[in-house]
């Protein structure tokens, strides 16, 4: 039998004699302080030690008066089991204990159930704490029976915490590698080689849903404006499906005159119920309509007497560079600036969306930047190539210009395209964001830069005036002014623009409300890549790209576009004029200086 686990050695004081218990081991102690016995073989807990007393106990005992106390405790106090009865012996039974820790060697005095004779009393001996929490380790001592239990080793498990299965904390299982792991590249896949990129991204986009549903005879005379190189189809009742070929408005191949039903039936025949429900409450809709992946329309639908009516845009799938567009070379130098404001402006059907659509495929393959667009609808797609575009369409991913602008700087763009500043809020937002540090492109229906500066401080009231124009002064970069004019040949349309860069003098011209002395200030710059729209139409005249008339028609200032104006007439036809009119063989022909 071992040892009981509870049997407490008392340590002897400066009479030995009063006591019956064995003395301790022989260890190497500090002053003032016993050592706790070593653990039990049965693998208890030992008991912490505590700091040694008087030998002498104190009433009821009957006992010597203690001698000094070298420790400077005191005197003990009163224990509170009755003293044990020397000789007798009696086996505690085995005490369950809970799992020990692992903690610091600062124990709190047992609360365990002592041994003691009838009837046994579960309580231990109250001692005031010790002075230290540090204690001494244990002497070393041998022990000749069977080893002890290991101390951690948990005895007895509980059966509601053996019952739930434990999941491991980490899956070390490993995954099975993916699919795409060893196309280190994200190489695109290979486009077809009968389809161009932006065919394919109409093509990804689907047809229009009510495609199949819609108006036979209005799918045909939207194909018709795809076959002969049509800008825009009308559609009105009491008329026939009307087409403008190279700016010029005339009937197509449909004959028939559209009634009021016919024409109604036909243009709902394209809207979905929430796009048809938008309609009826504001009585006119824009959205863009998709008919294959190389025909994809802008559309205007608006009531008129009583009955509908709608204008439809071609938009072309493929965007063209600024080089093929015919816009000079100092326009692309607005795709790498870092930040500031960019104006393309104009009059309807100028261009302005193909001329802001070839300056964002631009940055898209340049700049690896974020590029947030807000267009109403959205008429050119972008793929991701080197910069992410994200394009929203008001309408249809934003109720509004102002609701999309009031979130786009918490969207952490580097490229903000502004589909078209309308009103004040647009174009305060469109100011703040070239102001703290991002590039922005919108558009305006002006015709020339002057006009542009004054247009935006007009839509201010009186009293802010003064500050937006140091704003404008401070973020403007350029202005692109742009108009289509028509070839010399009666074929075909081209660009004449005027170009506006920002320089210092431009900036004082600006803040301090001289801007009818831009035009001076732009023909002054011409080394920088500035030039009027006059001017740009005169070298238009004297390249014999158009004719006069047509430049004529175009002019802001016609007497200083004909002292510009030096050609006199093609080679061909001065064989046979001898005049010094200007014959380029068109309507317009014969005018002269």
């Amino acid at each position: 039998m071992s040892k009981p686990v509870y049997e407490i050695p008392v340590t002897g004081g400066d009479d030995e004699s009063s006591f019956n218990f064995p003395p301790p081991a022989p260890a190497a102690r500090p002053a003032g302080y016993t050592q706790a016995p070593p653990p039990s073989v049965d693998g208890a807990v030992p008991a912490p030690s505590w700091p040694a007393y008087s030998a002498t106990p104190a009433a009821p005992y009957t006992s010597p008066a203690p001698t000094e106390d070298p420790a400077g405790w005191g005197a003990p106090a009163a224990p509170l089991l009755p003293p044990p009865v020397a000789g007798t012996s009696v086996p505690s039974p085995e005490p369950s204990f809970p799992p020990p820790t692992a903690s610091a060697p600062s124990f709190p005095p047992p609360v365990a159930s002592v041994p003691v004779f009838p009837p046994p009393v579960a309580s231990a001996p109250s001692f005031p704490p010790p002075a230290s929490p540090a204690f001494p380790p244990p002497a070393p001592e041998t022990i000749t029976s069977a080893p002890a239990a290991p101390v951690f080793e948990i005895p007895e498990v509980d059966p509601a915490f053996a019952a739930v299965p434990l999941a491991p904390v980490f899956d070390l299982t490993p995954e099975p590698e993916p699919a795409h792991a060893a196309d280190l590249d994200f190489a695109p896949p290979t486009p077809p080689e009968d389809l161009s990129y932006a065919e394919q991204l109409f093509a990804s986009e689907g047809v229009s849903e009510t495609l199949g549903t819609a108006d036979p005879d209005l799918i045909e005379a939207l194909s018709e404006v795809l076959r002969i190189g049509a800008s825009d189809l009308h559609i009105a009742v009491n008329a026939t499906p009307m087409l403008r070929v190279d700016g010029a408005l005339g009937p197509g191949s449909i004959t028939e005159v559209w009634g009021k039903n016919k024409v109604n039936s036909a243009l709902r025949s394209l809207l979905l119920p929430e796009q048809e429900a938008k309609f009826d409450e504001n009585l006119e809709y824009d959205f863009a309509y998709t008919i294959s992946a190389n025909a994809r329309f802008r559309v205007n639908l608006y009531q008129q007497r009583g009955s509908l009516g709608a204008a439809f845009r071609l938009i072309p799938t493929e965007i063209k560079p600024l080089d093929a567009l015919g816009v000079p070379a100092s326009v692309a130098q607005f795709a790498t600036l870092p930040r500031g404001l960019v104006l393309v402006t104009g009059p309807t059907g100028s261009g302005k969306s193909t001329t802001l659509a070839a300056l964002i495929d631009l940055v898209n393959r340049t700049r690896a930047d974020h590029v947030m667009t807000v267009e109403d609808p959205i008429e050119f797609l972008h793929g991701n190539k080197k910069s992410l575009v994200n394009q929203r369409e008001v309408g249809h991913d934003t109720h509004s210009f102002g609701a999309a602008l009031k979130h786009v700087l918490r969207q952490d763009p580097d490229v903000i395209l502004i589909g078209e500043l309308r009103d004040l809020e647009t174009i305060s937002v469109a100011l703040t964001a070239a102001e703290t540090g991002h590039l922005v492109f919108a558009t305006l229906h002006t015709q020339s830069a002057s006009q542009t500066i004054d247009r935006i401080i007009d839509v201010f009231p009186p009293h802010q005036q003064g500050q937006v124009r140091s704003q404008l002064a401070a973020t403007i970069q350029g202005v692109v002014c742009q108009t289509l004019v028509k070839k010399a040949s009666g074929r075909g349309r081209m660009v004449a623009t005027e170009i506006m860069i920002a320089t210092p003098a431009i900036g004082n011209l600006i803040r301090e409300g001289k801007t009818y002395q831009i035009p001076s200030a732009m023909q002054a710059g011409g080394e920088l890549g500035m030039h009027t729209m006059d001017r740009h139409l005169a070298d238009l005249v004297n390249s014999g790209e158009i004719t006069l008339q047509t430049a004529i028609d175009k002019a802001q200032d016609l007497e200083g576009l004909k002292q510009m104006v030096h050609r006199q007439a093609t080679p061909t036809n001065s064989t046979r004029s001898g005049s010094s009119s200007i014959d380029f063989g068109d309507a317009h022909s014969g005018a002269t200086l």
